[in-house]
């Protein structure tokens, strides 16, 4: 077995031929949490998608090897299927198929066998206990209707179902009130304590890692990791914020930006003055 579960190796990635991701390099063992934070626009989520292989992004450069093979060519179900999982900043709705029998078709697409009913239905129920989630949101259509918190709810139900050997929690916490943040934070530490599944944990807040024992913790800006640490780096940015972390490199190209942008709306506004004396 492969002593690394996760392996990104220098990988780079593009979205329309803008590179949102450069040389992103670290490792995950297996049952480690790492926690992954950032600015606005840092390219977190491009990371998620990147490794779960979404076809949106280009990968421009590097590999990533699962258990120690590598998936940088392998499509998004064939990784699903070998026990990766991502969930959604904003899940999207699904009628016509209810949570219950999206999670029991998503088993067996993972296992290869159909899920025996009544032992089904009992896990799939202590499950929702444990998320304060009422059972009969089992029946509804997958998150159609569903506020915020229950969209969130139900994707860390099919975490605790699904069972998979690495997840991405990709801002999962984000537009919860603190009642249901502790609802899911409850629902993650389950899965590390049945599960025993490596996280890798994108985050603004921190609230969802006060019962866990986060192992390292990355910060990217824009598309670069610029520093690396364990759990003590939380408390270091929820301190200081980003800024202290953030390179002279990074800060100066994000001066000219900001420069080129307001002298191109001054540009913009002549023109549009110009335009007006001609009316």
């Amino acid at each position: 077995m492969a002593e690394n579960l996760l392996e990104i190796q220098n990988v780079s990635a593009a979205v329309h031929e803008k590179t949102l991701l450069h040389n992103i390099s670290f490792n995950i063992k297996p049952g480690e949490i790492h926690v992954l934070m950032g600015p606005n626009g840092a390219g977190k989520s491009t990371l998620g998608n990147v490794l779960m292989g979404n076809p949106e992004y280009e990968l421009t450069g590097g590999k990533i090897l699962f258990e120690g093979k590598d998936i940088t060519e392998e499509d998004t179900d064939k990784r699903a299927k070998s026990g990766m999982f991502l969930t959604f900043q904003d899940p999207l709705e699904v009628p016509g198929i209810s949570l219950e029998s999206f999670i029991r078709t998503s088993l067996q697409q993972i296992t290869g066998e159909r899920p025996k009913l009544i032992k089904f239905k009992k896990e799939l129920e202590e499950a929702m206990d444990v998320l304060n989630f009422n059972h009969s949101y089992a029946e509804r259509d997958l998150n159609v209707g569903f506020s915020g918190g229950e969209k969130k709810k139900a994707e860390i139900l099919q975490l605790l179902m699904l069972k998979p050997k690495f997840a991405i929690l990709d801002e999962t916490d984000s537009g919860l009130d603190i009642d249901a943040s502790r609802t899911v934070s409850k629902g993650v530490e389950e899965f590390q304590k049945k599960v025993g599944g490596a996280l890798l944990i994108i985050t603004h807040s921190t609230r969802i890692l006060d019962s866990l024992h986060v192992d390292k913790t990355h910060i990217l800006v824009r598309g670069r990791i610029v520093k690396e640490g364990d759990a003590s780096l939380v408390q270091e940015i929820n301190e200081k914020g980003f800024d202290p972390f953030i390179p002279d490199d990074i800060k100066e190209q994000e001066r000219k930006e900001r420069l080129a942008a307001a002298a191109k709306a001054a540009m913009d506004a002549v023109k549009s003055a110009d335009v007006g004396d001609f009316k």
